[in-house]
């Protein structure tokens, strides 16, 4: 007998859907699709801190239910970076309760974007903080001594990435800074400088105020004492110098945004771990001469190909320079950007 119910073993079988056999699916779930949920109704956070994998986000900014709760990223965003300072779109359990995790399901555009490479030749950026609009540069007058390329190279970065600079000169008490400030003399550059025991907390908050901040400095400047005199509740853990290198040791080691409240208004505070080396392998050089707007005028007026170097020939800035077209301030200007420029183009020394 044949596996069908016939009376006569020459008549054919006849056949219809319910006769096809589908093999059941062993894991039992649904076949994978492309097509992936819309979210409409996530909510809109800011990623305050990142933590082996987990986020911290602030949902409801400034409004009577703001919260802050834990959140994990989405498989679909699993090669993409979720950083500090990132606005993002989020679902789950969105409570904020003890042991609740929500998911990140987009990261929003982007404003700007701040980034540093492990070295020169290496084209692999690191993103440091998102949508900052400042950055404060915290360098010592000694203790330990000001690098010049270092600031040179945060300004780079600042510049490439849209974000205005700010720079900060601590234990002025120790050292007159005015040596190390002529450096800069030629930029658009505020400088802020504090003294141990007189640290101008009133000033630094009121140029922050309104303003997503990126703190950034070598070890040991005293970045971490300067957040925790703005931001008392952040209790940053605060280091000393090694004597015997100079150097400082690494207290903050992630970064993270800390809201700055006064009675004048708020603002945000983003610390970042302290680094020796920052490099510049991503860096459009481009943007370091829009930065410069006069400047960047008249170097529309130069020959293709124009590193605006020293050594270049017929560049239009060094000529207008020479003929007095740029005023009293052209040449320091100029030795500044060139300056910033050879930075980029030189290995980096520390």
């Amino acid at each position: 007998m044949t596996w069908w119910d016939s009376a006569d073993d020459d008549e054919q079988p006849e056949y219809d859907e319910s006769s096809v056999r589908v093999r059941p699916n062993p894991k039992g779930n649904k076949p994978r699709t492309k097509t992936r949920p819309g979210h409409e109704n996530a909510l809109v956070g800011r990623i305050l801190g990142v933590d082996r994998g987990r986020y911290t986000v602030l949902l409801d900014e400034d409004r009577p239910g703001e919260r802050t709760l834990t959140a994990a990223r989405a498989s679909e965003l699993r090669k993409k970076a979720v950083v500090t300072g990132d606005r993002v779109d989020v679902v789950g359990d969105t409570t904020g309760a003890e042991g609740s995790l929500a998911r990140i399901v987009r990261i929003r555009p982007r404003a700007t974007l701040l980034r540093r490479s492990a070295d020169d030749t290496d084209a692999v950026e690191r993103v440091i903080v998102a949508n900052a609009d400042q950055m404060l540069i915290v360098v010592a007058a000694a203790n330990p001594e000001p690098r010049t390329r270092l600031v040179d190279r945060y300004l780079v970065a600042a510049y490439d990435a849209g974000v205005a600079p700010i720079l900060c000169i601590t234990k002025t008490d120790l050292a007159d800074p005015a040596g190390f400030l002529r450096n800069f003399q030629g930029l658009d550059l505020p400088v802020i400088t504090s003294r141990e025991n007189d640290m101008p907390v009133d000033r630094i908050a009121e140029a922050l105020i309104g303003h997503d901040t990126v703190f950034v400095g070598h070890s040991g400047v005293g970045k971490s004492t300067l957040v925790n005199a703005l931001v008392p509740e952040a209790k940053r853990a605060t280091g000393v110098v090694n004597t015997v290198t100079g150097r400082g040791r690494h207290t903050s080691s992630s970064t993270v945004s800390l809201r700055l409240e006064t009675d004048a208004g708020r603002g945000w505070v983003i610390d970042t771990p302290g680094v020796r080396s920052f490099g510049l392998g991503h860096i459009d050089t481009d943007n370091i001469l829009r930065a410069f707007t006069d400047l960047a005028a008249v170097a529309e007026a130069c020959p293709r190909g124009c590193t605006h170097l020293p050594d270049s020939p017929d560049c239009a800035m060094m000529e207008a320079v020479e003929r007095g077209d740029l005023g009293d301030t052209g040449q320091a200007r100029l030795d500044s950007l060139q300056r910033l420029l050879t930075t980029f183009a030189a290995p980096p020394a520390y």
